[in-house]
């Protein structure tokens, strides 16, 4: 088996021993990684919850019999009835809490710790319910003597014995904390290894790959820069007449219809000037297209010089040129502006040493006056065109008249 075309075989060689140490570095990791959470698992799922269930069993049994020792101080029959609920209730809780301490199994020393618990509880509920026969019976005084001289040293040495429980568990705890301590240390040492030499390999590869991409990069740079210019060019194609660099029809259309829009929306006029060269098919058949081609790139550039800069000129084809004015103040404004593109035209002109005389046709339609829409306002001005165009010459010449 054969490296790729254009990757050395040590490339190749380390890219292999790099993936290698990476999953050697994964499986070390989830296998420590797996054991510290057993670990974890078994101090703060198993340990910390037993530790809550012996607290809680505390407390329940602390509970049942500061109430028991309460009703023995209380004469009110329904205060006692009160204590009475909270010492059955604290007696629940103790009874739950060593329940479940027991279906989460017991090592031998706990099970030896949790039988000694059950014979004293055992002794204190025959000494409690004692209590409550003498407290029904009306007897508070023994009630009372038998709380201090037997419950209350059960219900101490009852304590004793959860917090030796508790310490047990804690010392449980630490082990495992230990434990855990020790396998973070080892993952730790082992995943400082393998990270080292997987970044000493990676550099390498690194280095080497870059040596490649730095030889190719300006190449691709140069690729992207040419790349942009022919997308550029295209956009100029598509949106541009190529001999001239004026708008298009399809660019003229659509600022049209951006300039009708806005309008439409704020009130104003939009104008355009249809103009068509005169005699230009006589200019080409005489003199040659390459003397057409320069009239019409002169034509263009002094439209483009008769009209302000938020206007436009575009060239439809052939010898036809529009004009778009955008905001004019009404027809007078726009009939100024096409006499004064009428005299630049008229303008003497010499073509690669010939005199050639440039005059135009020139229809004005005006939004919304002679048009709803771009199409309708088009329409009209070319109309304008062809009228002026077939009136007398010779006044069209001295006069310019427009439609």
């Amino acid at each position: 088996m054969f490296p790729p075309r254009g990757i050395s075989l040590i490339t190749s060689t380390a890219f292999v021993a790099l993936i290698v140490l990476i999953c050697g570095l994964a499986f070390n990791g989830l296998v420590q990684l797996h054991a510290l959470g057993t670990q974890l698992r078994t101090v703060v799922e198993i340990h910390d919850r037993k530790i809550d269930l012996i607290t809680q069993t505390q407390v329940a049994a602390h509970t049942r019999t500061d109430s028991l020792f309460r009703m023995a101080l209380a004469d009110d029959p329904f205060e006692r009835d009160e204590f009475f609920l909270n010492f059955n209730r604290a007696g629940f809780l103790v009874g739950s809490g060593r329940n479940a301490l027991r279906q989460m199994g017991f090592t031998p020393d706990e099970q030896r710790s949790f039988d000694d618990q059950s014979r004293v509880i055992a002794d204190i509920q025959t000494v409690q319910e004692q209590v409550v026969d003498l407290l029904t019976a009306g007897r508070d005084a023994a009630a009372r003597q038998m709380l201090v001289e037997e419950a209350i040293p059960l219900q101490e040495a009852f304590n004793r014995q959860l917090a030796d429980m508790r310490v047990l568990y804690q010392q449980a705890n630490l082990a495992a904390q230990q434990q855990a301590q020790q396998t973070y240390r080892h993952t730790f040492l082992l995943t400082l290894i393998f990270g080292i030499v997987a970044i000493a390999m990676a550099l390498l590869i690194a280095w080497r790959t870059v040596r490649k991409v730095s030889q190719k990069s300006q190449l691709i740079e140069e690729q992207m820069v040419e790349l942009e210019r022919s997308r550029a060019a295209l956009r100029q194609e598509a949106s541009h007449d190529p001999l001239t660099g004026l708008a298009n029809r399809r660019l003229l259309y659509d600022r049209l219809q951006q300039a009708i829009r806005h309008a439409n929306r704020y009130g104003g006029k939009v104008g355009i000037l249809y103009v068509d060269l005169d005699r230009f098919k006589a200019i080409n058949d005489q003199h040659g297209h390459h003397v057409g081609d320069a009239v019409l790139t002169e034509v263009a550039k002094r439209l483009s010089s008769s009209i302000r800069d938020s206007d436009s000129v575009a060239r439809l084809g052939g010898d036809e040129f529009v004009v778009l004015l955008d905001g004019v103040q009404g027809r007078e404004e726009f009939i100024a502006t096409a006499h004064k593109i009428g005299e630049a035209l008229n303008t003497d002109s010499h073509f690669f040493g010939l005199d050639v005389e440039i005059s135009a046709s020139i229809g004005q339609a005006l939004y919304p006056d002679d048009g709803a829409d771009e199409d309708a306002l088009m329409r009209a001005a070319d109309a304008a065109m062809y009228r002026v165009k077939s009136g007398s010459e010779s006044v069209r010449q001295h006069h310019l008249e427009f439609q």
